[in-house]
């Protein structure tokens, strides 16, 4: 269950301004995708879609696991899971309005406002906790914060789709600076916490530039 308490005083940082603003309205209004075009997006950047990664690497997770999204924006990602039979999906996200949008469009997922930062939610409170796009927008100084929290709500599972780089890396966004990252996050997980293993992962590569994506599944020993 929430701390109600815990879902106000968020913490501050450069990131959480922008996305609360109207960077982050911008982001949702160009991100409102339904199933089949995600998945289209999906196809043209690596020839594969979103929904056919999600059966491979969720094959084996019991469809009544409690999950959770972090990040979930608009819910573009709940849905899917939704349309593959998962019943417990929770989310949380940065901007308030858009916390509202989501619930609306997902309806049987629970979604609250929330920051990967301070997780309004107990130890070990989800079977599996997820991230899609997310952690690339944590500065590296925050980074361990936000991945403690996620590690510390996940009774089992961490899964992650993120932007890949052998090392810290940054990238400019939309003309701005400190909003994007890209890093070896299996890495940074699995040092970070000896009790995670890799369950599986696949680098993705774009079929139009030279940038790798990373999804990837850990497991609690």
């Amino acid at each position: 269950m929430a701390d109600p308490y815990e879902t106000r005083n968020l913490p501050e940082t450069k990131q959480s301004e922008m996305w609360r603003g109207e960077f982050g309205n911008q982001y949702s209004e160009r991100n409102l995708l339904n199933p089949p075009d995600l998945d289209q997006v999906y196809q043209r950047n690596y020839g594969v879609t979103r929904t056919a990664l999600n059966r491979r690497f969720l094959a084996d997770i019991p469809r009544s696991a409690s999950i959770l999204e972090v990040g979930c924006n608009l819910g573009n990602q709940l849905i899917l899971l939704q349309q593959m039979g998962f019943e417990n999906l929770n989310g949380i996200e940065i901007h308030e309005e858009i916390v509202k949008n989501a619930q609306f469009r997902v309806p049987l997922a629970r979604v609250i406002e929330g920051s990967v930062l301070k997780i309004p939610f107990h130890d070990a409170s989800f079977d599996l906790v997820f991230t899609s796009g997310l952690l690339i927008h944590i500065a590296p100084q925050n980074l361990p914060v936000a991945m403690k929290e996620i590690y510390r709500c996940a009774k089992s599972w961490i899964w992650g789709f993120e932007y890949h780089s052998p090392q810290m890396t940054e990238v400019p966004y939309r003309g701005q600076s400190e909003l994007l990252w890209k890093a070896d996050y299996v890495r940074l997980y699995t040092e970070s916490f000896p009790d995670l293993e890799l369950v599986s992962e696949q680098k993705l590569s774009y079929l139009e530039n030279d940038n790798v994506d990373s999804m990837f599944l850990l497991r609690r020993k």
